[in-house]
């Protein structure tokens, strides 16, 4: 009894924070193949898609399935990068870039622009550089990630490590900066990551970050396919300060993203999933924060197995066995009330994690999705990314023992007044 009320209170409360903000747009179902055009054009697929869209019917689905099964087939290419060279750390007064609109909300982020105009408000450092992969916005191609450095005397005496960490979709700016924090404790450094079409990088014609994940099928592809890259470019930076172990944290969204860049890029040993699935479009389908996106196609005539098929070169799914060839130390968190990630969906990921072999600790916290980011579930979920994240640099500590802490390299980092 006391179970079935919980239950229905956990939902209550789910339902009621997923539905809180109202401006949320149902925007028309869009194949968006020119979103990925560089990669069309390198697989041969040009003349297939120019038929498809003259075409219509049915082709520009498959059109869209052949380049989601070329994507995952030819990975490596397409989320290649070259190394950016315009690396620099700049000085600003931290901003919330809030998604939605409610009056508190509203009310905090013009106080803190009130601060900042008066200088009363700190400053941060944050690393900026051009992602090379370019969109149609400027903002968004200019990458953000908070700098939380760990200081030299908590350092001592082990390798240089450091987390990339990404929230949830929608996220504001201060989101999960607490956790880079408490990294720092443990003599972790941190680079909180703006996803694409994030706070500092969304573009002035959205209120959300609505083009990080749409019915725009191809934006939405290629808004993965920039925070793959943009999170290797991070490590990249990471290494030129002299950082030699990297772990990474996603939530949600920032979990799939995390996990595509964790497959193609070994240097990510340290990994904590927190709300994980399997496949994208399911969640897209079924979720409640994406019921606007599911609008817009169930209005184009699509069916539940129809997102299932396009969005499977971001589905973690489609490159399981590639993260599995090689070793690392895993988290997977996941919500026994979850209505955005089914629960169903994060047990695939359990289940397929052993399938492959791959160790890994899970967890299951007693809310939801949302919820988790409420009293007291954020406490407990905190506890658990922060004591698997210092156990397991912990033990590759051990397995390269170091007297002392490398010289970064200075020349990469320039400081900029803003």
């Amino acid at each position: 009894m006391l179970g079935k009320l919980y239950s229905r209170w956990m939902y209550a409360w789910e339902t009621a924070l997923t539905t809180r903000d109202e401006n949320r747009v149902v925007r028309p179902m869009e194949w968006g193949f020119d979103w990925l055009d560089d990669f069309i054009d390198a697989v041969g697929l040009r003349g297939d898609v120019e038929r498809a869209e003259r075409d219509g019917g049915s082709a520009p689905e498959e059109a869209m399935a052949a380049l989601n099964e070329a994507i995952v087939r030819e990975s490596d290419a397409f989320f290649a990068y070259e190394r950016p060279d315009d690396f620099r750390l700049e000085e600003r007064a931290p901003l919330l870039f809030p998604t939605n609109v409610r009056p508190e909300t509203l009310r905090r982020d013009a106080e803190l622009k009130q601060r900042a105009e008066s200088g009363k408000l700190k400053t941060a450092q944050f690393l900026r550089f051009t992602s090379p992969v370019r969109t149609a916005y400027p903002e968004n191609d200019t990458v953000n990630a908070r700098w939380y450095p760990a200081t030299d005397e908590r350092m001592q005496g082990k390798p240089r490590q450091a987390m990339v960490v990404m929230p949830q979709w929608n996220a504001d700016a201060f989101s999960h900066n607490i956790l880079c924090s408490l990294f720092n404790r443990f003599g972790i450094s941190a680079l909180r990551l703006s996803k694409p079409f994030h706070d500092i990088r969304r573009p002035a014609e959205t209120e959300r970050s609505d083009y990080a994940v749409s019915s725009n099928i191809g934006r939405t592809i290629a808004a993965g396919r920039q925070a793959v890259v943009d999170v290797r470019c991070c490590l990249d930076w990471l290494e030129s300060q002299g950082y030699e172990q990297f772990g990474i944290l996603g939530t949600s969204l920032g979990s799939c993203y995390a996990f595509m860049a964790s497959a193609h890029d070994a240097r990510l040993r340290v990994n904590a999933f927190n709300h994980a699935s399997m496949t994208f479009g399911d969640v897209v389908w079924t979720g409640q924060s994406t019921r606007h996106i599911r609008a817009a196609f169930e209005q184009a005539g699509m069916t539940p197995a129809q997102p299932y098929r396009l969005f499977s070169s971001i589905s973690p799914a489609s490159y399981m066995e590639r993260f599995a060839e090689h070793a690392k130390r895993v988290l997977v968190i996941h919500a026994k009330y979850d209505l955005t990630f089914l629960p169903k969906y994060s047990e695939q990921v359990l289940a397929n994690f052993a399938k492959n072999g791959i160790e890994f600790v899970s967890k299951v916290l007693p809310c939801g999705h949302y919820t988790t980011g409420e009293f007291p579930y954020k406490f407990i979920d905190g506890w658990y990314i922060g004591s698997f994240v210092y156990s397991a640099f912990r033990d590759f500590a051990r397995e390269q023992p170091r007297s002392g802490t490398a010289e970064p390299e200075s020349e990469t980092t320039e400081m900029v007044e803003r």
